[in-house]
């Protein structure tokens, strides 16, 4: 975007709330570009911002996959993010960079070609992680629209780019499952509050700016509800990274973990932050296309 042209999606910097119209596609090929879903999951997809497949992955798959999320959770280093008032950890960053089987699943046909469907492009890694919501001691996440921090401190100029979500556990009602706004993702919130240098350091374990008010969460669920993204392991689910989603806090003793990655399109690359700081560290956002091409 040339420097003169005005940002489309203003946010941090506004000294109120607003709900502003998307200026992108959702289906950026349309409802009939090739791939392996479906029509009517495209326009499912388009019109509702998220999609649930079930068992793209078998159960033995995802228990593979998750016992190495198991291993690399010990692992001390920048990638490992604990709960903001307990040991345990929350999230772990940087999942597709080398070989290991984490990054194999997310270079995965069976995924990334859901991503180059809808984006209509080649798609790169931006960011890929394990959210882990341990039992008794997971933590939530607050409402959230995650193109909303990509733009504002990553510098993505268009919403040419989805999340994949395959889990690794039980995903159900009592252990804090994705909530989602269907159809909130035509919609950009621009949020009140600049954040403060390195905010990453705080929001990866309990996020205060780019959080939508509750006017406008309240606005943009009347009519739309909220639902739960259910399902098991092997399943996976797809949403736009405009959709405003978040999760609650598990109390019960069922542990939940799931595995994510973010595929931009590579027509997409990053810029500088709209929001004017400095970018993030790469293991948390890629300066540069990371290509996620896809593997039997």
């Amino acid at each position: 975007m040339p420097a003169s042209a005005p940002d489309p999606y203003p946010s941090r910097r506004v000294a109120a709330p607003q709900l502003l119209p998307r200026q992108d596609p959702v289906l950026h090929g349309g409802p009939d570009a090739p791939g392996p879903l479906a029509r009517d999951e495209l326009l499912a997809f388009e019109r509702d911002g998220w999609l649930l497949r079930r068992g793209v992955f078998s159960a033995a798959e995802a228990a593979a996959l998750a016992d190495e999320v198991e291993r690399l959770a010990g692992i001390a280093d920048e990638t490992r993010i604990s709960e903001p008032d307990a040991p345990a950890v929350r999230s772990l960053f940087a999942i597709h960079r080398g070989d290991g089987p984490l990054a194999r699943a997310q270079r995965d046909r069976r995924v990334a070609g859901l991503a180059r469907q809808i984006l209509a492009d080649e798609v790169a890694f931006h960011q890929s992680r394990v959210n882990r919501k341990p039992a008794f001691d997971g933590r939530e996440f607050s409402w959230h629209s995650d193109f909303e921090t990509w733009h504002v401190e990553d510098g993505l100029p268009a919403m040419r780019v989805l999340s994949a979500m395959v889990m690794l556990t039980p995903n159900t009602a009592a252990n804090g499952p994705l909530l989602v706004i269907p159809g909130s993702h035509i919609v950009f919130v621009s949020c009140v509050g600049e954040a403060p240098p390195d905010h990453h350091r705080t929001s990866l374990r309990r996020q205060q700016y780019g959080v939508p008010d509750r006017a406008s969460l309240t606005a943009l669920a009347s009519g739309r509800g909220v639902e739960a993204a259910l399902g098991g392991p092997g399943d996976v689910v797809i949403f736009d990274g405009n959709l405003l989603h978040a999760s609650g806090g598990n109390l019960s003793p069922l542990p939940r973990c799931n595995l994510f990655a973010v595929y931009n399109a590579v027509g997409n690359a990053p810029g500088r932050p709209y929001g004017g700081g400095s970018p993030r560290p790469a293991h948390v956002a890629e300066p540069a296309p990371q290509p996620a091409a896809g593997s039997p």
